[in-house]
């Protein structure tokens, strides 16, 4: 067997990480109820990177929704700021803001960031079948610029990356990642709750 002789390094790495929430159906009836109320209230939502879908305003922190949202996933936070290293003790971890997304049938999100945070986020309430994907862009300007012909893609070669939405999921990523949200092409509506960290 012949000895190998160069060794792979793979540096600067992009985080993403996943997981599902447990007892999320409890969790996920309860967010949906307060999200449908949040609707009924502000049926036009706001703009930002949604096409045809609803996008509401910041939910207030302090009421009893978001507050048990965020202690239901806190293991998994908690596990983000473990794996980046940061000294939680001289920074305060402040959530900047949380909104919820519904996009119905050929609704989807136009490729964006969310500036001035570190740590983002998607979970997802409600996803049936084909209401699409949450896709991820290379951060690396030089490696999207200019690339070669692949004969099969692999971790090192590809620029894009998608996770199809579960019931229970939250997706935990970096702020500056470029992302965007394919097409819902499902007869059912595709709710997500977002949020924004940040360290001060």
């Amino acid at each position: 067997m012949k000895e190998k002789t160069t060794e792979l390094k793979l540096t600067f790495a992009t985080p993403i990480w996943t997981s599902i929430i447990p007892r999320h159906k409890g969790v996920n009836e309860k967010m949906f109820t307060y999200i449908k109320s949040l609707q009924k209230k502000d049926q036009a939502g706001i703009n930002r990177s949604n096409f045809l879908g609803w996008h509401s305003k910041n939910f207030d922190l302090e009421l009893e929704q978001p507050r048990f949202f965020v202690n239901s996933i806190s293991p998994q936070l908690n596990s983000v700021l473990t794996d980046m290293g940061w000294d939680i003790k001289k920074q305060e971890v402040k959530i900047t803001g949380m909104w919820a997304v519904i996009n119905k049938k050929n609704s989807s999100n136009a490729m964006h960031i969310h500036s001035n945070n570190y740590i983002s986020s998607a979970y997802y309430v409600k996803a049936p079948k084909n209401c699409g994907n949450i896709v991820f862009y290379d951060p690396r300007f030089a490696a999207t610029y200019r690339y070669p012909k692949i004969s099969r893609t692999n971790k090192l070669n590809s620029n894009i990356v998608s996770f199809q939405p579960k019931e229970g999921m939250l997706v935990l990523f970096p702020s500056y990642l470029q992302h965007s949200v394919n097409l819902n092409k499902s007869n059912k509506e595709r709710v997500v709750i977002s949020f924004n960290i940040n360290l001060i």
